[in-house]
């Protein structure tokens, strides 16, 4: 994270802080809880006036933030699966990664003393991450034919390694088998 990100982070924690701290006489919540929560899924932006009512009210601000976080302790525990595809064409280099169409993991590939092993990584900025390292629930990785690439639980730096349980190398079993991959938890 560069400094500029930093302190613009900051500055944006601070006007939160100020914002909730501060108190208005006769506040009352400006906003529905279903109109709040249709912002925080994107399903409808906040109008004009609504973001205006939003950022007059301490009470609505303190409750569309606590609607954010019960939000986010919720995507914790909803998380079922991520795909990703093999896209590009092949220039001949080995394949060294892999990552999921919603970003949240990558399988990366090594070659080691002749053999080759595939890590899974989950990215720590995913809404389960915290959830997934501090319960280790067992995961596999399946490729688009369905047959099993790894399975394990994530170590405490969100990874989990194997061998590479197949005779092609990763590029060309992946060509192979649909260039998809799935990662779910394991039945």
């Amino acid at each position: 994270m560069t400094t500029e990100e930093t302190d613009r982070r900051l500055q944006e924690q601070l006007l939160q802080q100020l914002l909730l701290a501060r108190r208005v006489e006769g506040d009352r919540l400006m906003l529905a809880d279903a109109v709040m929560l249709a912002a925080l899924d994107g399903s409808r932006a906040l109008s004009a006036g609504e973001r205006a009512a939003l950022q007059a009210s301490p009470l609505t601000l303190r409750r569309f933030k606590t609607l954010s976080l019960e939000r986010r302790k919720a995507a914790e525990h909803e998380w079922r699966g991520s795909r990703g595809m093999l896209r590009a064409a092949s220039d001949g280099a080995p394949l060294r990664a892999l990552a999921t169409d919603d970003g949240h993991w990558t399988l990366h590939f090594v070659e080691q003393d002749g053999a080759w092993r595939v890590i899974l990584a989950l990215d720590a900025a995913a809404p389960f991450a915290a959830h997934m390292v501090r319960e280790q629930p067992m995961l596999h990785v399946k490729d688009g034919a369905g047959a099993v690439i790894m399975q394990g639980s994530l170590d405490a730096d969100g990874e989990c390694e194997s061998d590479w349980p197949f005779a092609e190398l990763p590029a060309a079993r992946f060509q192979q088998a649909g260039a998809a991959f799935t990662v779910a938890l394991a039945p």
